[in-house]
């Protein structure tokens, strides 16, 4: 009942600010400018660290309880077992978790960009895009969790599978060259188009529009419906990162939701200068083989990286791509050679953004 309780509070808590965001601060569709985009980016961060807070204390005054692995030495023997976690370690996971999922966002971010602008949905309808995006975010990531946790609690050997899949999205996204979105190749598309008429123009903040009494799909729903398969196939990649951390799904969740919501704000931050973070990509490379590498050690016995270690190395890594990147763009603009994109640039603003033709072909 107890566990139930805080489960029920942290969702009422999530509900409330998520109403309050739409319902109140954004009520009517208009641009996000750059310093509301910043105002609403600092607010969710600035929860999503205090709530470490809370994670500390649910955990070290027994309120939750959970397990965590530890390296003895037993008569000069190396002996790994579980012990009760305690509240600092369960506010390390939590951070470190939460770093690890916010980080791995930007990478999302790109791709929406992408999509907004192959729809070229109006900027004062992005806002809403994000938000309808990320609240089924949040009901799609919640099912995984629940099921990825429960599958490494039951099958041990599942943390190899974990571990495996981390490197094989490591690699792929090391090798992946420059990300295209062709609208009418999508799963999306062409799935509502044999059951809906799709229509080309914008109609207000409406996913349905009848015309000529025909009920037409318009270019905002299905614009939502891919930012909502992004988030699914990027969750494929995160969620086993943060897996590799703990298994604790409170944890695991409450840092994965906190994370993307404050997705929606960031993008408005960083859509248009994410050519500056060239070396990001690859510090993302590094971040989820790292991460890939510690479950197959921790599944397999061969070691164990403690948490504040596994918090550092996080840290370091992104560190390193964010000023890698700032440092050979300064240098670059220093030198009047401009920035040379390693992708390509994809402003916002939906005028700027590649035609797209989703005209229904049965209609």
């Amino acid at each position: 009942m107890q566990t139930f309780l805080i489960w029920s509070g942290f969702l009422t808590f999530i509900a409330f600010m998520v109403a309050l965001d739409l319902g109140v601060f954004h009520r009517k569709s208009h641009t996000i400018s750059m310093k509301e985009a910043l105002k609403w980016t600092l607010i969710w961060v600035t929860m999503a660290l205090a709530f470490t807070g809370v994670v500390y204390y649910l955990y070290d005054s027994g309120l939750l309880q959970g397990t965590e692995r530890v390296v003895q030495r037993v008569e000069g023997k190396r002996v790994e077992k579980e012990v009760p976690l305690s509240g600092m370690n369960a506010a390390l996971v939590y951070l470190a978790g939460y770093v690890l999922e916010y980080s791995l966002s930007v990478d999302n971010i790109f791709v929406i960009a992408l999509i907004i602008a192959a729809f070229r949905v109006p900027p004062a309808e992005q806002h809403r895009v994000l938000f309808w995006g990320v609240l089924g975010a949040v009901v799609f990531r919640g099912l995984m969790i629940a099921g990825g946790t429960a599958l490494i609690k039951e099958f041990h050997w599942m943390m190899y599978v974990f571990g495996v899949l981390l490197l094989y999205s490591a690699w792929k996204m090391f090798k992946a060259g420059e990300e295209e979105i062709e609208v009418e190749k999508t799963l999306v598309v062409r799935m509502v188009r044999k059951f809906y008429p799709v229509t080309t123009q914008y109609h207000g903040s409406q996913f349905f529009a009848e015309i000529n009494g025909v009920r037409h799909v318009t270019p905002l729903f299905l614009t939502i419906l891919l930012v909502e398969g992004t988030d699914v196939m990027f969750a494929l990649d995160s969620i086993p990162a943060v897996i590799g951390l703990t298994q604790e799904s409170f944890i695991v969740f409450t840092s994965n939701i906190f994370a993307i919501l404050g997705l929606r704000s960031l993008y408005f931050a960083l859509a248009g200068l994410m050519d500056k973070f060239r070396y990001l990509k690859t510090a993302l490379v590094v971040l989820l083989a790292f991460i890939g590498i510690k479950m197959i050690l921790q599944a397999s016995g061969l070691g164990h990286i403690p948490i504040g270690i596994s918090l550092g190395i996080i840290a370091g890594i992104l560190a390193t791509g964010v000023v890698a990147s700032l440092v050979a763009s300064a240098r670059e603009d220093a030198a009047g050679e401009g920035h040379l994109d390693h992708r390509p640039h994809h402003p916002v603003n939906p005028g700027a953004g590649p035609s797209v033709d989703v005209h229904d072909e049965d209609a």
